[in-house]
């Protein structure tokens, strides 16, 4: 399902999902085994494989089986993109705002 989209609409999908995120919101913190990331959520631990998938499939989460335990661990560079995205956007809505307090700043001297 996610396969197909531009990388960037498969972070923000697997990001829309509050419990995903605190998947994510843990993984910042270091590494855990998936028995621990299921441990906080009322779902079954196939529930929470299946968010796991969604946020591997974005290249949010990096998962690694060691024997009988699989640790995920966040990858850093998927969330940078998001926030390099963000950034973008935020420059251009400052550049419009400042554009636009001088069209307002403007326009009140000449009303002086």
């Amino acid at each position: 399902m996610l396969n197909r989209q531009d990388p960037l609409d498969r972070l923000f999908q697997a990001l829309a999902d509050g419990t995903r995120r605190a998947i994510v919101e843990r993984l910042v913190e270091g590494p855990a085994a998936v028995s621990d990331l299921a441990r906080p959520f009322g779902m079954s631990l196939s529930a929470v494989l299946q968010h796991l998938q969604v946020l591997i499939e974005a290249g949010l989460v990096v998962s690694e089986k060691s024997g009988r335990v699989r640790t995920c661990r966040i990858e850093p560079g998927a969330l940078r993109t998001t926030e390099d995205w963000i950034a973008r956007q935020r420059t251009g809505w400052e550049r419009n705002f400042d554009r636009l307090g001088d069209i307002l700043n403007k326009s009140g001297d000449d009303n002086d």
